[in-house]
């Protein structure tokens, strides 16, 4: 029987396709989003802040600008839609005497426990994925936000590699991190993106310690 060799696939470059995937998710959350904020009489944005405020507490509007990566004014707005709606409201910022700090009402509270559960369909889908895959993927979507936020495209996120407690690959075996303010190893499975007890390392040790797991990751 004749041999016949298999043509070869003119596929995009993986980049390309990875990027592809990327943005069908995108679209899901996006969709995801509007879609459960509406049902909730809210708009995104209103149900960004709850979220934000539920999950770090009191917070000024500009905390909740940077944390959000949008403008103050859109914050703004928002936030005198919630205040109206009785879910948030203003009190005096003891750290600057002009200011005010953002807290949820007691229906704030309550709604918040709804909206951050809007992208509960991902976690879903992320359950697909055995425990390598995840902490694998975990590790990639680390680089790809760190790459973003130098590019400035994306506002600074409370990640393990960012922090001054963070020592990547000092120890042998399957937990190779350590953390230093619980001060125990972690493996790569238990790297944060967004972590409460985050405190910004210097650049230069930032530089350091990123290259260090960029590089033996």
């Amino acid at each position: 029987m004749r041999h016949v060799t298999p043509p070869i696939l003119d596929s995009p470059p993986l980049d390309r396709r990875l990027a592809t995937g990327l943005h069908k998710l995108g679209l899901a959350l996006k969709h995801q989003t509007w879609s459960q904020a509406s049902e909730q009489g809210l708009s995104p944005t209103q149900g960004q802040i709850l979220a934000v405020l539920a999950t770090d507490g009191a917070l000024s509007a500009t905390e909740v600008a940077d944390r959000l990566g949008i403008g103050l004014p859109t914050v703004s707005e928002a936030v005198t839609t919630l205040a109206d709606k009785r879910l948030v409201r203003r009190t005096p910022d003891t750290r600057h005497p002009r200011a005010k700090l953002l807290r949820l009402t007691a229906a704030g509270i309550r709604l918040s426990a709804r909206t951050r559960a809007w992208p509960e369909f991902l976690t879903q889908a992320i359950g697909s994925l055995t425990h390598t895959e995840q902490a694998t993927l975990l590790t990639a979507l680390m680089k790809m936000i760190r790459a973003l936020q130098v590019q400035g495209q994306i506002p600074v996120s409370r990640m393990c590699a960012t922090c001054i407690h963070f020592r990547p690959y000092v120890h042998r075996g399957d937990a190779p991190h350590h953390c230093g303010f619980v001060d125990a190893p972690m493996a790569a499975a238990q790297l944060r993106l967004d972590c409460g007890d985050h405190a910004p390392a210097p650049q230069e040790q930032q530089h350091t310690t990123w290259a260090r797991f960029a590089n033996s990751a």
